[in-house]
């Protein structure tokens, strides 16, 4: 199955994205300042992924037609991982009335 996820954008707009403070750019990582929150020593968390409506702060675009990450190589891990047409994949694209590809 081929999912096009700079069509997509559900799971930016779906799910929590926490991460290691370590990986921010405040402490040397990549992710850069403004986007997330150290909440604790132990928990980063990008900002707007937490909201009632979750929608990351570095999504540009509307969700099932054209989107882009504007952080894309400084992404955290949890995104880095996030596998297009995993079981999350499409919990995410129902979430948003987005049809499963065949």
């Amino acid at each position: 199955m081929d999912y096009n996820c700079v069509e997509c954008g559900a799971c930016c707009a779906s799910f929590r994205v926490d991460f290691h403070p370590s990986d921010g750019e405040a402490q040397g990582g990549r992710v850069p300042e403004g986007l997330y929150d150290e909440l604790n020593v132990s928990i980063a968390r990008m900002r707007g992924t937490d909201d009632a409506q979750p929608r990351c702060r570095a999504l540009r675009g509307r969700i099932g037609e054209q989107v882009s990450c504007f952080i894309y190589e400084e992404r955290p891990d949890p995104c880095r991982e996030f596998e297009a047409g995993s079981e999350a994949c499409l919990r995410a694209r129902r979430r948003h009335g987005l049809a499963e590809v065949a």
